[in-house]
């Protein structure tokens, strides 16, 4: 299992990786993860078995920063643990991004799995079209996580896609402690990188014009963090809570009333929703294809980037925490779990199985073409 992103670091398509081991060794797999990883830094428990290909690099791609390996040793690395490590075959997520994959494209020493995660061409991917046409070429098996994800992957490369889901780890939220101050007004959280197209500053706006009594629990770190913090000082109103470790971030969601996810683009799936939904919160999330696909309905979609209209959802989702109706009521949250539970780790790796051993059938079937 071969991510390129930092294995210390939080971030989407790591927790994916790391997730997916899991549950893969829990149906009896052997898995080894390889991926870059910060010195100094541990690698999470959870990822088990690791390989380190080397220190990650920031990369911004995309309206966000990506910690990659960018030395062309990584890459030589994975190569050469692929080949003597007696796997039966290798999965790369995000293919595209260097350097983790792209001495694997050059040898195919096994079968090849790829799952692409990200929505929105940067402008460095039509430069390398030829080089992701060629990484196509080398897949049995190619997954997009979401429709959007298969439209972004088509366009840098081409090629077909059959589409998954990213999986919820749906027993860390279930038994997570939640972390709440009895009789206190309704909580809203947000989970996510402090960049711009993560949406913080609409959010912050749009929660100024609220004038129920709630709190706005501010969860992440990043470049525009600072900015955001100065124009809103942590008060009786909001909290900024920095980075939090996976357990913190359940507790923090089994605590919190409302998931709000402001984004303005760049999301391939709506992981933090479905997330928020397992934790039983109200949702209310910016009306981007990939959150409107990860909802299911479930959720209240609000025009990106528009602070009166995210104020408007807000207000009214607080009245119904405040009253234990609409998307607040017992039914609605016990529906939403429900809903994310059909989004499960446990179920996405017994698929991933499936594929596995197709590409293994396909690449044998193509050795046995090439004989012939």
């Amino acid at each position: 299992m071969v991510s390129p992103y930092s294995l210390t670091r939080p971030g989407g398509v790591q927790g994916q990786v790391i997730g997916l081991s899991g549950r893969l060794r829990a149906l009896g797999h052997d898995v080894t993860v390889l991926g870059p990883a910060d010195d100094g830094e541990p690698v999470p428990e959870a990822a088990g078995q690791h390989y380190v290909i080397g220190r990650p690099t920031a990369l911004r791609s995309n309206g966000s920063v990506a910690p990659v390996a960018l030395w062309p040793t990584a890459s030589a690395r994975v190569e050469r643990c692929v080949r003597t490590g007696g796997f039966d075959v290798v999965h790369l997520h995000e293919p595209l991004a260097p350097m983790a994959a792209y001495g694997l494209v050059l040898t195919a020493p096994l079968p090849m799995v790829g799952t692409y995660h990200r929505a929105g061409v940067s402008r460095w991917v039509p430069v390398l079209k030829p080089l992701a046409e060629l990484v196509g070429r080398r897949l049995q098996v190619r997954v997009a996580v979401s429709e959007a994800a298969r439209e972004t992957a088509m366009r840098a490369g081409g090629g077909e896609f059959e589409v998954l889901f990213n999986g919820v780890d749906m027993e860390r939220f279930e038994s997570a402690a939640p972390v709440r101050r009895e009789g206190g007004p309704p909580v809203v959280l947000f989970l996510g990188r402090h960049e711009e197209r993560k949406g913080l500053n609409v959010l912050l706006d749009a929660f100024a014009r609220i004038e129920r009594p709630a709190i706005l629990w501010v969860a992440g770190d990043g470049p525009g963090g600072e900015v955001q913090r100065r124009r809103y000082p942590e008060s009786d109103r909001v909290r900024w809570l920095g980075m939090l470790s996976d357990g913190e971030v359940a507790s923090r969601l089994a605590g919190a009333d409302i998931l709000c996810a402001p984004s303005l683009r760049g999301e391939s799936f709506g992981m933090v929703l479905l997330e928020g939904m397992a934790a039983g919160c109200a949702v209310v999330a910016s009306d981007l294809e990939g959150y409107r696909s990860a909802a299911g309905g479930h959720a209240e979609l609000v025009p990106p980037g528009e602070v009166g209209a995210l104020a408007r959802a807000l207000g009214a989702a607080l009245a119904d925490a405040a009253e234990g109706s609409g998307r607040s009521s017992p039914e609605a949250r016990k529906e939403g779990i429900e809903y994310a539970r059909g989004w499960s780790m446990d179920t996405l790796a017994e698929r991933y199985v499936d594929v596995y051993r197709r590409a293994i059938g396909a690449y044998r079937g193509r050795g046995t073409a090439r004989r012939g």
